[in-house]
């Protein structure tokens, strides 16, 4: 059967359990460090303010909730680290954790740093290629190798290695952006990135018990976890009506660790990161039908507006709660293809991967959603 080697031979599932803290202490680090950002935010007057246009919410609501994601993150990531025990203090897992600590915390101070003073677009893609410079010092880069091997393209060396390079500031900066972007409604973007982590998570057990990669396997584990915990504390907070907006910072942050761990799945093969890239579908499609929106209706690409594909589906009179349901069940089904399609052969899943979102641009396309109208952007509801 297809699906008959999910759980391998090589660990058993229990192995997994030791790792138990790096969620409880990640849930735990940032339900406790949303709740003081807040009272911060609220103390200093670190709002994010209606504008009618871009920003619809009615009220001001406090900023800063994208550190108190990170706190929980570097608690649950510290706990990965204990976890680990002295004989790992100097290994190849240490160098790794540290990297995404670090790109993290650069990702999510540019993101504080917009939020409060709102920087220029040029600045913010100059820090998203520093965080991704700290990847590439610890290696967190993917192999192409499979490029002169499967393809036989005639691709080595110091070429490869500056491809390899251009393609983790891609990853990085794309997924940065393309989180930025789904940051539109309460509670929307951090569950969606929950829902991908969790795919993530799956996806990292699966070859760990295959004993893939002695190195990176516990580092997927606990970056996923450490994740999942981090995004699960704040989400109380943003739920409708949020009390606490994510900001900048956490979607640069967010974005910035789902970025490291594609690339840490980029490790051998592209079996697993082709798995990932489809694991993250939501954000992608979102982001290529807003670029693709925006330029079909001579409108600025990189200028916000409300035309989003959840923005469109408020204005045809969805509500918000259905309108997130919705998109939480869309990001569920482009995780579980991505987990399914892992398990057989590459070039087939490449294929069923092609027909995936093609398929998604068609029904975009055919219900009107690459349209524009109005000050939002958006197409206006009828009536």
């Amino acid at each position: 059967m297809i699906f008959e080697n999910i759980i391998g031979p090589n660990r058993p599932i229990s192995w997994l359990f030791q790792f138990w803290p790096v969620l409880i202490f990640s849930f735990v680090g940032s339900l406790i460090a949303t709740a003081l950002c807040k009272r911060i935010a609220l103390k200093f007057g670190i709002m994010d303010k209606p504008d009618d246009t871009v920003k619809t919410h009615k009220v001001p609501i406090a900023y800063l909730g994208g550190i108190g994601i990170s706190i929980g993150l570097v608690i649950g990531i510290f706990a990965g680290i204990a976890v680990l025990g002295g004989d790992e203090f100097f290994s190849g897992k240490l160098k790794l954790l540290l990297g995404v600590l670090a790109g993290s915390g650069i990702a999510c101070l540019v993101g504080v740093t917009d939020d409060i003073f709102e920087i220029t677009p040029g600045w913010k893609i100059f820090g998203q290629v520093a965080a991704a410079v700290v990847l590439i010092f610890v290696g967190i880069m993917p192999n192409l190798d499979f490029l002169s091997g499967y393809l036989h393209l005639p691709i080595t060396g110091i070429f490869q290695k500056l491809l390899e390079m251009s393609i983790v500031v891609m990853f990085v900066v794309g997924a940065t952006n393309s989180l930025n972007l789904l940051d539109g409604l309460d509670g929307l973007c951090a569950g969606v990135t929950a829902i991908i982590a969790i795919g993530m998570l799956l996806l990292s057990i699966h070859l760990a018990t295959w004993e893939f990669s002695e190195i990176d396997d516990p580092v997927r584990i606990i970056i996923c976890l450490g994740l999942v915990g981090g995004v699960f504390g704040f989400l109380p907070f943003n739920r409708h009506p949020a009390k606490i907006f994510m900001g900048d910072a956490g979607s640069m942050l967010l974005g910035f660790v789902i970025a490291s761990l594609m690339m840490l799945f980029a490790e051998q093969t592209p079996r697993w990161w082709l798995a990932s890239i489809v694991v993250f579908g939501l954000p992608i499609l979102d982001t290529a039908v807003a670029l693709v929106r925006r330029l079909l209706n001579g409108r600025p690409l990189f200028v916000s507006d409300r035309g989003h594909i959840y923005d469109q589906m408020m204005d045809r009179g969805i509500g918000l709660h259905r309108t997130v349901t919705i998109s939480y069940f869309l990001a569920g089904i482009y995780v579980l293809i991505g987990l399914l399609m892992s398990q057989i052969r590459t070039w087939y899943a490449a294929v069923v991967y092609v027909l995936v979102f093609s398929v998604s641009g068609i029904i975009v396309w055919k219900k009107g959603y690459l349209k524009m109208k109005g000050l939002r952007g958006a197409i206006q509801k009828e009536g």
